[in-house]
């Protein structure tokens, strides 16, 4: 059983701090509650409840009936993260659907990967600015942690949403709530008792690579592990400064690229060129109108060039890693099913120093 945020105060009190935290230091939401020693989910918890300031509703579910509604909201801004990077992209929720609790959100500038079973909270958060109201939709996992997050624009549909709130308040809107704090961690399996021939072969044999997450699961393999363990010329390592390299040369050469952040709820994906490519301190960004991407350089510990076969030829990815082995943030060329990959995009990759070279 996973034990409950001890250490939590009571909600009148974490709110406050909170609150009080995020004035003082100027901190987001994230680091605010970091630095008092809980989630970010329990404290936005503690303001269920509250008419004034920060406040929060709680949402009931089932998710895909929630999420599946978004597109009424019009216009807003979708933003997905993990510890290193954050994926901003401004447009409408377009043809959304799930099958069980996987869906999808295939819209031209919005476009997720959605994994409801991971998801535990829902809140309806609205909080004063100096910019005016800003009302969101927060979704967080059952330790705290940001699932997704949805902000309303200038031009959103304001009566949609509250509507939308209206419809979807949960019965229970009692401050706090139930957040674990103990994370299971998947049991690494020593190379020696892994069939690597085995592996190899089917990573040869791979025709899509919607194949490669179910290969992990067949060989019981973590993905840095089974970069380490991949056949022939399929995965090698580059610099972690590989990022900045590939977006740079993508904005000069005006290529389309792909670009997934993600975390154990969502994948959210940009799809297109970038153009203003900036670095600030360890923070390297994209700042594009429509697409932001914010990535902690100095959180890279790894990164991977990887190739998977398909039927349309190789998939080239660069894959960046934190220290942990969880990935950050994965990089291709634009491609549709059914067509080549772009010549272009593999020549930016071929760029990259090899390390084992």
């Amino acid at each position: 059983m996973l034990a409950e945020l001890s250490a939590s105060p009571a909600p009148d009190q974490l709110y406050e701090r909170f609150v009080a935290t995020r004035r003082e230091r100027k901190l987001r939401h994230r680091d605010a509650a970091r630095e008092l020693g809980v989630s970010e989910g329990a404290a936005i918890a503690s303001a269920v409840g509250r008419r004034d300031g920060l406040a929060a509703m709680r949402l009931k579910g089932p998710w895909p009936a929630l999420f599946e509604q978004v597109p009424q909201l019009g216009t807003v801004l979708a933003l997905t993260r993990n510890d290193s990077c954050v994926h901003e992209k401004t447009g409408r929720y377009e043809d959304m659907s799930h099958e069980g609790l996987v869906g999808l959100a295939l819209g031209k500038a919005i476009d997720l990967r959605i994994f409801y079973m991971r998801w535990a909270h829902a809140f309806a958060v609205t909080e004063p600015t100096p910019q005016g109201v800003q009302r969101s939709l927060q979704i967080y996992d059952a330790h705290g942690d940001a699932v997704h997050k949805i902000f309303l624009r200038e031009d959103s549909d304001l009566v949609a949403w509250l509507a939308f709130v209206e419809r979807n308040a949960h019965d229970d809107q009692t401050p706090g709530g139930r957040f674990e704090s103990e994370r299971n961690s998947a049991a690494v399996i020593p190379d020696e008792d892994i069939d690597v021939n085995a592996f190899q072969q089917a990573w040869a044999a791979m025709t899509d690579t919607h194949e490669f997450f179910p290969l992990l699961r067949k060989f019981k393999l973590g993905r840095t592990q089974a970069l380490r363990l991949a056949p022939g010329d399929f995965a090698y390592r580059v610099p972690v400064s590989s990022a900045r390299q590939v977006l740079q040369e993508a904005a000069h050469e005006e290529l389309s690229i792909m670009c997934f952040v993600g975390n154990p709820g969502m994948i959210q994906i940009h799809t297109g060129p970038v153009k203003r490519v900036e670095i600030m301190g360890d923070w390297l960004n994209v700042l594009d109108p429509g697409f932001n991407l914010h990535l902690r350089e100095d959180h890279i510990a790894a990164a991977w060039v990887v190739k998977k076969p398909t039927s349309d030829g190789a998939v080239t990815s660069l894959e960046l890693f934190d220290p942990n082995g969880e990935t950050i943030a994965m990089f291709f060329g634009e491609r549709k099913p059914g067509i080549p990959e772009l010549q272009h995009w593999r020549d930016v990759a071929a760029r990259l120093p090899r390390l084992d070279a």
